[in-house]
């Protein structure tokens, strides 16, 4: 994997729906393996001075608190079973992918989404084994989020902002994250929405324990790739804004 295709895919996972909502990215093919020409970008940053204190604060909790944290769970969740979760997880978010597939007019995508949540649910006991990547035409299936719904109608970026903790983002993929959120049965356990009285009566120990190992088993590849990031970048900061912003636009024109 190229130094720009590490630089990309770990800004995706650390901002595109946020740390507890990654999801990695698709391989890339040798085409497509650079985004093309690495030329400057011109992205909004108003508040630059702001944001990059936030990505301090975040780069020193990435490596002092979330990596002995993942160090400690993998130690009692054992990696493999960690994947696993990882997998259910993301076969849960399907309605996610599928509506804005259809929202973006991209109904063969749709059907592959289905196809693809069929075969993960059916043969891959419930999700937990991806057996659609043994499957050439479901293996490697681009993810649609409402961010990339809001650009495909013509949605501006606007400015680019760091959350803490969650990273990376621009206004119009924070709002996306926002309408994922309710779209998607992992955050049903923060909303009442359409009177789900169910939800509302989970224990908290049972919402403590989906937002725990949801998050967990997406942290392992992300702190990674961030690490690989930072190790080839001579300004982090810009590095992840810009490799964000190139990996935001060419998801959002597949």
């Amino acid at each position: 994997m190229s130094t720009l295709r590490r630089l990309l895919t770990a800004a995706a996972l650390l901002a595109a729906g946020g740390l507890a909502h990654a999801q990695p990215a698709p391989a890339a093919s040798g085409d497509d393996d650079d985004y093309g020409d690495y030329t400057p970008l011109q992205v909004s940053d108003p508040v630059e001075g702001f944001n990059r204190r936030v990505f301090a604060f975040n780069d020193w909790t990435y490596r002092r608190v979330l990596r002995p944290a993942v160090t400690g769970y993998e130690f009692v969740v054992r990696p493999p079973l960690n994947r696993a979760i990882g997998h259910f997880y993301d076969n849960v978010r399907y309605p996610v992918r599928l509506l804005n597939s259809l929202l973006q007019g991209k109904f063969s995508r749709a059907d592959l989404e289905t196809r693809k949540f069929v075969v993960n649910t059916l043969g891959g006991v419930g999700g937990f084994i991806r057996q659609s990547d043994n499957v050439p035409s479901l293996a490697n299936i681009p993810r649609e989020d409402f961010g990339q719904t809001l650009g495909v109608w013509g949605l501006p970026h606007g400015p680019y902002l760091v959350l803490p903790i969650l990273g990376g983002t621009s206004l119009r993929d924070l709002g996306g994250r926002a309408a994922d959120t309710v779209v998607s049965p992992t955050g049903w356990e923060f909303i009442d929405l359409a009177n789900r009285e169910w939800v509302a009566d989970l224990s908290w120990e049972f919402r403590a324990t989906i937002t725990v190992t949801d998050v967990m088993s997406t942290l392992p590849p992300v702190l990674d790739l961030y690490d690989d990031m930072k190790a080839s970048a001579i300004d982090p900061y810009l590095s992840v804004r810009d490799g964000l912003r190139r990996y935001r636009d060419a998801a959002t024109a597949r």
